[in-house]
């Protein structure tokens, strides 16, 4: 993967601060805040480090209503509002870098679609660069998500969502 435009990383420490971010995230993604509707958006870290939880605050702040399931068996799932489309998938299960273009997912990749992909890695340098790369990891209590935009889609979500530098100080508390 190519190095990423701007990197941001922040400390969330309880999953109401993961939610509040994926809310924040919902209006850049959907159209709503003004930009594009749509984007690509690759989740990593060790199972159990909120990938899906992520995934479904944002969903749900972009108006999915109903059940939210984790696609880790059916490796898809998808939602649709108003004339958006968003896709869920997990890669978790593959084995192997080309399991997803035999599966046929290459054409549900569109621009115009919010692309949500859990375990990015597992189809290795096949799948085109994210818009944002998140990536999760332990921190009791909660978690720490560090955010690259890779393209210039995603570096204006960055901008947008006004996260702290990485040379910004935190703020004395």
């Amino acid at each position: 993967m190519t190095e990423p435009l701007a990197l941001r990383s922040l400390r969330l420490p309880d999953d109401a601060a993961t939610d509040a971010l994926a809310g924040r995230l919902a209006p850049l993604v959907s159209g709503a805040a003004g930009l594009p509707a749509g984007g690509r958006i690759h989740l990593q870290g060790d199972l159990g480090a909120g990938k899906t939880a992520f995934v479904r605050a944002l969903l749900r702040a972009c108006g999915i209503k109903g059940r939210i399931k984790s696609p880790s068996y059916a490796l898809l799932e998808s939602y649709k509002v108003s004339n958006l489309y968003f896709y869920h998938f997990d890669f978790y299960r593959f084995s192997d870098s080309r399991e997803w273009l035999d599966a046929g997912f290459r054409d549900l990749l569109r621009e115009d679609a919010v692309v949500l992909i859990e375990w990015p890695e597992r189809a290795g340098s096949l799948l085109p660069p994210p818009d944002l790369l998140i990536s999760l990891s332990y921190a009791e209590p909660g978690r720490d998500a560090t955010l690259a935009a890779h393209t210039a889609r995603g570096l204006s979500w960055l901008n947008a969502l006004a996260l702290p530098h990485p040379s910004t100080p935190p703020a004395a508390g």
